[in-house]
């Protein structure tokens, strides 16, 4: 006989089974003693059925109808006793009014994947089509995870460095030498890589549950598959075919393992998170989870009752309706609660701001909420301050300073000035010295900026310096997809080339982009293998691309070995210089906590034809020593003799990196620099130098 608690004991049997009313504060199924509390919501619907299957069956072995006094307001809520949760996947069937004019399209044939899921069966293999008549159901998962001692005070932003990656890409290659290629474990295997780079926070490209099969086709014989995952199919649970074996009942754990490992490691973990869209599409698209609860409430829809495109993918979530509001919260807390995720960065995050009908409200009401949450309190959040439909809030995105954002503008403004345009040195001083212009230091400040030249989106670092146009004819596309406007430049030569000079060049060109976005203030971010120099052959947008184009070679790792000790060695003087990454006590010297020069010391020059600039950060170490540090970018392609500030007696400039000197760009020793008795030094053309000032 079961053995049930005087809180739930049965009050009722419908179809066979005993019952009570369940708990209708909790969404989702929530085991409890003896039993299962199934909670949903419908502001329209008649009635509702749960439907109960065994693993891996397509048909129900019971159907049981909701009876209307378990109903509060719009909740319906219902304990069910006796069930075998190892066997057990559920589903419910809604039946409510038709009329799509207004957005109400109730159908009680479909089988409706519950919104709050917490785990999602059908696609635990990866690249598995599903057989004809798949559809999603959930199940029931058992949260009992050891976290062991795993609290660790926040890191701040400015001290931060995030390492975006791809979960199935950046180990999938054979290259990558882990024993679960493509999987939350194989990155736990590669830890003690990004440990000893030096990076301190790891942002995971989707994660949610999504069909990577969904809109699959073939383009020149090879598969094209949702590689990336920006197609969310439930936003409370993970993917289950990233785990590297079976997690029947207890889905989730690897990811949590591998949660806990990162934090072991001394770093914070991030999930890109979309909230934007679901893969449920436009009216043409599916029909399994929100559009069978209150398609009128969760998605955004034109008087005519369609849906509004503003992610670009068919539908767009309506995040300010209250009810999608505490989703996201719930949503969010739960990832925060349960999985102990650090923070989160927002795919297309405009559309957080957008109102019912599409237009941008003054103070979001969701932004607000996720701002002063309690639970969220210590958690980053990290805005892509745009949206397919044209808005672009960089640098005005929350009236909230708890939000930081994806810095579009350092990316643009920077890659210009990097190769050597003209009319962007001003724009220039600005990104690096914080983007005051954006952020201002009275209100939110340079804390708001994640500075980053590259993420998935777009070229490679290594593709940056290597190419002229995009080529992502393997999208079958005609090379039509992708952004045309990549401030890019191939040193000469489009694509592969065995020419030792232009090799040495983009070799440069990589290391200058790493030593300025090392010494911004800001957030640095850069993506996964830009270390080592992969590449993606020129495809700036590899969203469907899972084969050698996405994976990370990490062969390239051996072989560009000078690349990869470059970005350690700017990694480490980045968080060896607190003067770099914030204002500290004031030097005593009398320098300014920031100062911009031109060829001459003191003086900046930002004429359109400039191309050389000088930041200097002047402060102190905690422990009292003076913590000077100087940049010199020179993106002329001739070399310029340039003026440095002058130290006070007993003090020298110090070179730690100069790109000019090739393989030599790291000194082998730290000492006093041989030229420093002289005010100027030589700095090669397309080329970065970083001093620090030492005590003699």
């Amino acid at each position: 006989m079961p053995q049930y608690t005087d809180d739930f004991r049965p009050l009722d049997t419908i179809s066979g089974f005993s019952v009570r009313p369940g708990l209708y504060e909790e969404f989702g199924a929530r085991l409890i003693p003896g039993g299962v509390s199934f909670t949903l919501h419908s502001q329209e619907a008649a009635s509702c059925e749960l439907l109960l299957f065994h693993h891996n069956e397509s048909e129900p072995y019971a159907k049981i109808p909701i009876p209307d006094r378990y109903r509060i307001g719009n909740v319906y809520s219902i304990i069910v006793f006796g069930l075998d949760t190892r066997d057990l996947e559920y589903a419910f069937s809604i039946d409510g009014p038709y009329d799509p004019k207004k957005g109400l399209i109730f159908d009680k044939t479909k089988y409706l994947l519950d919104i709050y899921a917490k785990a999602v069966t059908g696609q635990g293999t990866w690249g598995s089509k599903p057989e004809s008549g798949f559809r999603y159901k959930a199940r029931v998962v058992s949260d009992n995870f050891n976290w062991d001692d795993c609290c660790h005070p926040p890191i701040p932003m400015e001290d931060l460095i995030i390492y975006e990656l791809h979960v199935r890409g950046f180990t999938r290659d054979a290259s990558s030498g882990v024993t679960a290629p493509g999987t939350f474990q194989g990155i736990m295997e590669k830890l003690p890589y990004l440990e000893d780079l030096g990076v301190n926070a790891i942002e995971l490209m989707p994660i949610f549950e999504f069909d990577e099969m969904r809109n699959q086709r073939s383009v020149d014989g090879k598969m094209l598959l949702d590689y990336w995952g920006y197609n969310p199919v439930s936003f409370f649970a993970p993917n289950t075919s990233y785990a590297s074996k079976s997690e029947h009942n207890h889905e989730g754990r690897e990811l949590k393992t591998l949660i806990r490992t990162i934090k072991e490691h001394g770093m914070e973990v991030y999930l890109d998170v979309v909230f934007n869209h679901t893969a449920e599409g436009n009216e043409k698209g599916g029909f399994f989870s929100f559009k069978g609860f209150d398609n009128h409430i969760y998605y955004m829809l034109t008087p005519e009752g369609f849906y509004y495109n503003f992610s670009g993918c068919g539908n767009t979530l309506n995040c300010n309706h209250p009810i999608v509001q505490q989703l996201i919260l719930d949503c969010l807390r739960y990832w925060t609660i349960h999985y102990h995720v650090d923070g989160f960065r927002f795919d297309l995050a405009s559309i957080l701001g957008r109102s019912e009908d599409g237009t941008p409200l003054h103070k979001p009401p969701l932004l607000e909420s996720l701002s002063y949450d309690p639970v969220l309190a210590s958690a980053k959040l990290i805005a892509e301050a745009w949206d397919a439909g044209g808005l672009y809030q960089v640098g005005s995105f929350s009236s909230w300073n708890r939000w930081a954002e994806w810095n579009g503008k350092y990316r643009d403004d920077m890659r210009r000035f990097l190769k050597g345009d003209d009319n962007t040195a001003a724009a220039a001083v600005m990104r690096i010295t914080g983007s005051p212009d954006l952020y201002p230091p009275a209100t939110r400040g340079y804390n708001s900026s994640v500075n980053f030249l590259t993420c998935h989106d777009g070229f490679t670092l290594y593709d940056l310096y290597s190419y002229n146009e995009k080529h992502n004819e393997a999208n079958g596309w005609n090379n039509t997809d992708g952004d045309s406007n990549n401030n890019s430049w191939n040193c000469g030569i489009e694509g592969e080339t065995d020419d030792p000079d232009i090799l040495a060049l983009r070799f440069r060109m990589i290391k200058n982009a790493c030593a300025v976005l090392m010494c911004s203030r800001g957030t640095p971010m850069f993506f996964a293998g830009d270390e080592f120099g992969n590449t993606q052959y020129g495809n700036n947008n590899a969203y469907c691309q899972d084969n050698h184009i996405s994976w990370l070679d990490w062969s390239l790792l051996e072989k560009n070995r000078e690349i990869h000790a470059f970005f350690r060695r700017m990694i480490a003087i980045r968080r060896s210089h607190p003067v770099i990454r914030r204002e500290t006590i004031p030097s005593s010297t009398g320098f300014p906590p920031v100062s911009v020069h031109g060829t001459e010391a003191w003086k900046n020059e930002t004429a359109a034809y400039t191309h050389y600039i000088g930041i200097m950060y002047a402060g102190k170490h905690d422990d009292g020593t003076e913590d000077i540090i100087y940049l010199a970018v020179n993106t002329y392609w001739e070399p310029l003799t340039i003026g440095l500030p002058k130290l006070p007696e007993g003090f020298c400039w110090n070179l730690l990196v100069d790109t000019g000197r090739g393989k030599e760009s790291i000194p082998e020793r730290v000492s006093g620099w041989k030229e420093a008795a002289c005010h100027s030094v030589t700095i090669g053309a397309r080329a970065v130098i970083v001093l620090g000032a030492v005590e003699i």
